[in-house]
């Protein structure tokens, strides 16, 4: 338990300049890398450590692979290359025998790197003409430390610090805290008995000054386990809070609208959209707002789970909304929803005959003006029953009747802001329950952490009828690729060809789309009917262009991602990708999906060469895998929680040590836990230094984020 240790927010009060030797001068280098107080220095953990006891040598180092060595240098000498790059070539050796460092435009490595420097290096060893040699390797000066354990920190050229300078002020820094009274632990005892996680005052000590790697790994696994903890409290008890103290609305699932619903469709529930159904039935049920993400692969049919929970609260005598992130895939569900929604009615006391036909709008920045006016006016009547749209739905001025159920489409490509407009639309005070939906499998461990304050229903079942797609990487569009568009179209079907992602800029994109499409046309589908799809076409021009592609008047749609989610044109069956390097998996999986979506065997070519190992894999991967939680997996093995965590990774982020890659155990243990502690309401009254921490490191601004997210 707490006791009376040093509390981390009395460390965090103390400023980097208490501990002896860090003069104003050395903190103004400190901050530059975010280095402000005591608890600041305690948490620059070390990135490596060099266990002197197991050292590796330069003979014995495998070339071809990664290696880490402790090394002198015996030369060094900085020259330009023909062209104008400034090259740095130093020499040294260990008492085993000698290597090659070169680095390329770094040219105050002559300084940091003088003869009879001491350093720990670690990258790759190559051979080029007879020498072994590592090409821009880390590099860490460790000054002449001792000790079996060498801790190697993260330095910065920029501040001018060295690994050995934190090294010495980490143990300062323990020593004031340990020699005094030792840190407080918030975390109950029995949880650390449990899950036999070690102490924090030996946490500390074992990551900074370990004895042993032994000692490393238990000290790794205790702040880990601490780190995951405080987001889990946060999401855990802001999700609670919500579910208490906010007015809900009671919907039924099983009512007569959802039923005739599911009565018109053309094919059978899977066994996953049934259970997906119960579970959100369940929440619907409750007085209190439903806060639930929906996980499913491309195709799996979240559509038809979205519409029965928009029903439930149309049937009783609410709204439902469906948001998403761009005026294309909104029109693609408007079109998508209407014709599910064909010749159902809701009663209308107001007509002649007690009903009408049930009412879908859709709302855009493209909406006219005097299409905007009746939407307001008949939403704010109750006479639109589901309004469609991007962002507009959350203008200003646009007033529900009574929103009842609201799902959002790729909720990752919307603000924090948009998102929790939505669900304060309702006058009354009462929240409308919220769907968030994804086509963007991801993780389990990644689902807690980044979407922990919600529930998580997956539909991992795909409807029958669907032919899984077969994948393959070629390295240039040869006449075989062409070859193979054309064959599908002489077959009856259609094509996409998708053009590179050039960078964060519609101009180019549109621009590379244009050139791709005259190449075509004038070279290997010169014969064949093209349209041309990019962010920058016109509203109806691009209306025109789909709605040409669906009925089958175009054979090949060239087109930018655009097209990545939500369009469906089930008679297409080819997909070819330019440039597929540039895509990451999870949009590859995605411009993928909108091919296979009929009964016809369908293929996906992805085209271009892989620059680096990591994008040589992802393609691998997306040959080898048409499973979207598998791909999900692999992209967080190669691209870490950056990528999931999304816009998190910006602002401030407590997972200093701990990888939802690495850790995924960690992240399911301190969940429990959480659940354990806050889980009934009320909070952490009970322990009020772990409430303290999670203020902390989750300030209002951060968890709101959380939340929010």
């Amino acid at each position: 338990m707490a006791g009376n240790g040093v509390t981390l927010r009395e460390l965090r009060d103390r400023p980097v300049t208490d501990l002896n030797g860090v003069s104003d001068k050395r903190a103004k280098a400190l901050a530059k890398v975010d280095v402000h107080s005591v608890l600041d220095m305690l948490c620059y953990y070390p990135r490596r450590y060099l266990d002197r006891s197991r050292e590796a040598t330069i003979s014995a180092l495998p070339v071809g692979e990664e290696g880490m060595v402790l090394i002198r240098v015996t030369s060094v000498s900085a020259r330009r290359t023909r062209n104008r790059r400034s090259l740095v070539e130093v020499k040294v050796e260990d008492d085993t025998g000698s290597l090659r460092l070169i680095f390329f435009n770094q040219p105050w490595r002559e300084r940091q790197l003088s003869v009879g420097t001491e350093a720990v290096v670690f990258g790759k060893v190559d051979q080029y003409q007879g020498h072994d040699q590592m090409a821009n390797p880390v590099v860490d000066l460790v000054g002449d430390r001792t000790g079996r354990i060498v801790a190697v920190y993260p330095q910065s050229e920029a501040a001018g610090l060295h690994t050995w300078e934190f090294d010495s002020m980490a143990a300062e820094a323990l020593r004031r805290v340990t020699k005094g009274r030792g840190f407080a632990d918030p975390v109950p005892g029995e949880v650390l008995d449990s899950y036999r996680l070690v102490g924090r005052s030996d946490a500390f000590r074992g990551i900074h000054r370990p004895a042993s790697m032994k000692e490393v790994a238990e000290a790794r696994r205790r702040l880990v386990f601490d780190e995951l903890l405080r987001i889990q409290l946060e999401l855990v008890q802001r999700k609670v809070e919500l579910e208490y103290t906010t007015e809900g609305l009671v919907h039924n699932i099983n009512g007569e609208l959802v039923r005739a619903f599911h009565g018109v469709l053309r094919f059978s529930l899977t066994d996953a959209q049934i259970r997906t159904i119960d579970e959100i039935g369940a929440d619907l049920f409750q007085p209190r707002p439903m806060h639930r993400l929906l996980q499913g692969d491309v195709g799996s049919g979240k559509t038809v789970v979205a519409v029965t929970a928009m029903l439930a609260a149309v049937q009783g005598g609410h709204q439902g909304a469906l948001m998403a992130p761009t005026g294309v895939l909104a029109e693609q569900h408007h079109l998508g929803v209407t014709e599910l929604l064909t010749d159902l009615m809701v009663p209308d006391p107001t007509t002649l005959l007690g009903h009408r036909p049930l009412k879908v709008d859709l709302l855009t920045g493209r909406t006219s003006a005097p299409e905007r006016r009746r939407i307001t006016t008949e939403l704010s009547e109750g006479r639109v029953d589901l309004l469609i749209g991007t962002h507009a739905l959350i203008q200003e001025g646009l007033e529900f009747n009574s929103l009842g159920v609201v799902v959002i489409d790729e909720q990752h490509r919307f603000g924090v802001e948009q998102r929790a407009a939505l669900r304060e639309k309702n006058a009354d005070g009462t929240v409308p329950d919220v769907l968030v939906m994804t086509a963007t499998p991801i993780p389990r461990t990644a689902a807690m952490t980044v979407y922990g304050d919600l529930d998580v229903s997956v539909l991992d079942e795909m409807p029958p009828g669907r032919t899984p797609i077969t994948t393959s990487w070629v390295e240039e569009a040869n006449e075989e690729v062409w070859q193979a568009v054309r064959s599908e179209v002489a077959a009856g079907f259609q094509a996409y060809v998708v053009c590179p992602l050039v960078e964060e800029s519609e101009t180019l994109e549109a621009r590379s789309a244009e050139e791709t499409f005259a190449e075509l046309s004038g070279g290997p589908l010169a014969n064949l009917r093209l349209g041309l799809l990019h962010g920058r076409v016109g509203t109806a021009e691009r209306e025109d262009a789909m709605s040409r592609f669906r009925q089958g008047d175009l054979d090949v749609m060239v087109a930018t991602t655009v097209i990545e989610v939500g369009v469906d044109v089930p008679n297409a069956t080819v997909m070819v990708v330019l440039d597929a390097a540039r895509f990451g998996i999870a949009q590859l999986h995605q411009l993928r999906g909108r091919v296979g979506r009929g009964s016809a065997a369908s293929r996906c070519i992805l085209v271009g060469e892989a620059p680096t190992s990591d994008s040589e894999e992802r393609l691998r991967a997306l040959v080898r895998s048409t499973n979207g939680f598998e791909l999900a997996e692999v992209d967080l093995d190669l691209r870490g929680e950056g990528t999931i965590m999304g816009e998190r990774q910006k602002g401030r982020n407590d997972l200093r040590l701990a990888s939802l890659r690495r850790d995924r155990e960690w992240v399911e243990v301190a969940r429990e836990v959480a659940v354990h502690l806050v889980g009934d309401g009320t909070g952490l009254v009970g322990h009020p230094c772990l409430a303290d921490e999670v203020a902390l490191f989750l300030g209002e601004a951060e968890s709101d984020f959380l939340l929010k997210s």
